[in-house]
């Protein structure tokens, strides 16, 4: 990162708040001048929508989310949204439902209030996903932005601790991945490092199963910076490689970005010291590992890929298509070799440290500890 770079501010109006959702999405709807609402929204999310909702002008409610948003799913929704003449979209729930909504204002170009209830940050970036035939396409385009984003830390407490850990995990993936990806620059720099912090401290707070106020004030901070970050950042190393696999293979969104999220800082970061660095400091340790290990212990978020359903096969079904998706920018060379091997030690549950040393073409991994082999998808 070089102190000549480009950044482009993203113009939305953002509401944060605890208890305040309600009202906060009434004068979005009202800002927005809206008579004909199409409400997208997930199905843990659909009491607290439908109360939030009843004095607005909904003019239909649509409920089918499906993570990765498949094609055939988004070309329903935007009939549904046709149909009804809808001139505005509204989306309640994780990323799968903002996506979704995403999805649809693609080919219509309406305008879009994101309710978020989880840590994924696509409220606050441009850029969209479809997957069709097990292959997840996504791009960047100002106009699936969302003009409003309500916040409230209230909703996050519907969120069970386990899907809180790995929805922050994915946060905190946005802040990494962003210090090395295509557009990194001193302005996502100083927002990911920060809302590495943010995420960590309310990782940490988490006990048990249960997530304290302040805690889910601090990840949904966190989060929201962090999708800042990313929004100008761009894609990385470790996003390509879980848009590749979670489009092929349909695995869980949120655990695949934490179970893959180590591997990828332990390969990067010998090549990206500053980065390391930022990691380190940011995690109050002086090796980012060593943090990333005690905050994945403090949270018993250790996962293997064959944990989610991967099979060992599957990796070699989709290695190219990794390799040909990773940017060229990224910090240290990566070959077929590397994919394959990085792949079949996230997919073990094999120590991190053991994919960031310089001979990595020799290595073999070795599984931390062995489980039942997982439904094979091939």
């Amino acid at each position: 990162m070089t102190s000549d770079f480009q950044h482009q501010t993203l113009a939305q109006h953002v509401s944060f708040s605890t208890g305040a959702g309600p009202r906060d999405l009434a004068a979005a709807v009202t800002r927005a001048g809206a008579t004909r609402a199409f409400l997208i929204v997930s199905g843990s999310s659909a009491e607290w929508a439908d109360a939030a909702t009843a004095r607005l002008p909904i003019a239909y409610r649509f409920g089918e989310i499906l993570a990765h948003v498949p094609a055939d799913l988004a070309d329903r929704a935007r009939i549904a949204a046709a149909k009804v003449d809808a001139d505005l979209l509204i989306a309640v729930g994780g990323g799968s439902a903002i996506g979704l909504a995403k999805a649809v204002t693609l080919t219509n170009g309406l305008p879009i209030v994101a309710v978020p209830t989880t840590y994924a940050g696509s409220e606050v970036t441009p850029v969209w996903g479809l997957t069709d035939n097990g292959v997840k396409r996504t791009g960047t385009d100002s106009c699936v932005l969302p003009v409003e984003v309500v916040y409230d830390t209230e909703l996050t407490a519907r969120l069970p601790a386990r899907l809180s850990v790995e929805s922050a995990l994915n946060g905190l993936a946005h802040c990494i991945d962003g210090l090395w990806a295509p557009g990194a620059n001193p302005v996502n720099t100083a927002l990911g490092t920060d809302a590495i912090r943010m995420l960590a401290d309310g990782l940490r707070a988490i006990d048990g199963d249960k997530v304290q106020p302040a805690a889910r004030r601090d990840l949904l901070l966190g989060a929201y910076l962090a999708g800042s970050a990313f929004a100008s950042a761009g894609s990385g190393m470790h996003h390509k490689v879980c848009h590749v696999l979670g489009g092929a293979f349909g695995l869980p969104h949120a655990a695949l970005h934490a179970a893959v999220l180590p591997y990828i800082l332990a390969f990067n970061a010998p090549s990206a010291p500053a980065a390391a660095e930022r990691v380190a400091r940011s995690l109050g340790t002086a090796d980012a590992l060593e943090g990333m290990a005690n905050l994945y212990d403090r949270t018993s978020s250790h996962r293997a890929l064959r944990d989610l359903g991967l099979s060992r096969e599957d990796i070699a079904i989709v290695a190219d298509r990794v390799l040909a998706a990773i940017p060229a920018s990224n910090p240290r060379p990566v070959d077929i070799a590397t994919v394959r091997h990085l792949l079949t030690a996230a997919w073990w549950g094999a120590p991190w440290r053991e994919v960031s040393g310089s001979d990595f073409s020799q290595w073999n991994p070795a599984p931390l500890v062995r489980h039942a082999t997982p439904h094979n998808h091939s």
